[in-house]
């Protein structure tokens, strides 16, 4: 019962899906930006309109545990692209809309969409640290910054939310955990809130070169490295995984990463990136949450999870089904 692995997941996605050559943005995007939102591989994004990150994941926290007879120990919220205040608690209120009253809520931040996996591993820590604690819930709503959805050069934005558990004994097992970060990219994207009102706020890349070059060539050589101590870490090697998930950004990065890693990426990703737009850390919990539900892999077999962020964080996950 020291082996940690997911006890539950609910992924909140929106009945609405707006064509993203629907958006209202795109009147007002320069010809590169359409060009990106067009070659991105989104064709739609969900839409829950008029409400704050923090709800969806309240929302998923709630549907989740209707389901559970156990109350989690700890609450780990994924940082929102931006808070709902300052001075505040999102992670709080998420406990509070919730009812979990007799959990301990926290944020783990500052690592884009690499916050999910990063969470697992802490999670799991936090587990094996306390043999009094049994349940992790982790959790994450995904909202646009601002009122767009094209972020060039990265993705197109949707909406959604999710809630899971960690707990001694789930499956499948977290066989092995690794994540790595290069400081020196923390400021590459910003949103200047401080001088503009929310209805001008744009989040801007100061170097789309250094994005698109510099951080591509640092992913490919980090995630190689992280993969093959992954896999040694558990005693395998590459043709021991049943399948490879990672997060959804652009329909290219699929290829990248392919090439580069020399693992093919389920066609699960694509298919929720065409259908949801990219959703943050959900993306990977999304894709590993939908897999499992296919009933494709059999018990015993190995799942191997990975996520990079512009924050330069990277992460690679192994999970045994």
């Amino acid at each position: 019962m020291n082996a940690v692995g997911i006890g539950a997941v609910h992924c909140l996605l929106p009945d609405e899906r707006v064509p993203v050559a629907d958006l209202p943005e795109l009147a007002r995007l320069s010809d590169e930006e359409l060009k990106f939102a067009e070659q991105a591989g989104v064709g739609t994004v969900g839409i829950f309109p008029d409400t704050e990150p923090t709800e969806l994941a309240a929302r998923a926290c709630r549907e989740l545990m209707a389901t559970q007879s156990e109350v989690p120990d700890l609450l780990l919220h994924i940082g929102s692209r931006a808070p709902d205040v300052l001075i505040g608690s999102d992670a709080g209120k998420i406990a509070h809309l919730a009812g979990l009253d007799g959990t301990f809520p926290f944020t783990v931040d500052g690592l884009g969409c690499a916050g999910s996996s990063a969470a697992w591993g802490l999670g799991r820590d936090l587990l094996l640290g306390d043999p009094t604690r049994k349940s992790v819930l982790i959790t994450y709503g995904s909202r646009p910054t601002a009122a767009d959805r094209v972020r060039r050069p990265v993705t197109v934005i949707g909406d959604g939310a999710f809630a899971m558990t960690l707990v001694r004994g789930g499956r499948p097992v977290l066989k092995a955990h690794r994540m790595e970060v290069d400081s020196s990219f923390h400021d590459l994207f910003k949103v200047d809130y401080k001088h503009r009102p929310w209805s001008q706020w744009r989040e801007e890349c100061t170097d789309n070169d250094r994005y698109s070059f510099e951080l591509a060539m640092h992913s490919r050589n980090r995630l190689g490295d992280l993969v093959d101590r992954v896999l040694a870490d558990a005693g395998l090697g590459k043709d021991d995984v049943a399948a490879a998930l990672m997060q959804n950004v652009t329909a290219s990065a699929y290829d990248f990463y392919r090439i580069s890693l020399g693992l093919p990426i389920h066609p699960v990703c694509a298919t929720h990136l065409a259908a949801f737009g990219h959703l943050g850390p959900m993306d990977v919990v999304l894709n590993l949450d939908r897999l499992l539900a296919r009933g494709e892999l059999d018990p015993g077999q190995h799942v191997l999870v990975l996520s990079n962020s512009p924050v330069a964080a990277w992460t690679v996950t192994l999970w045994e089904v």
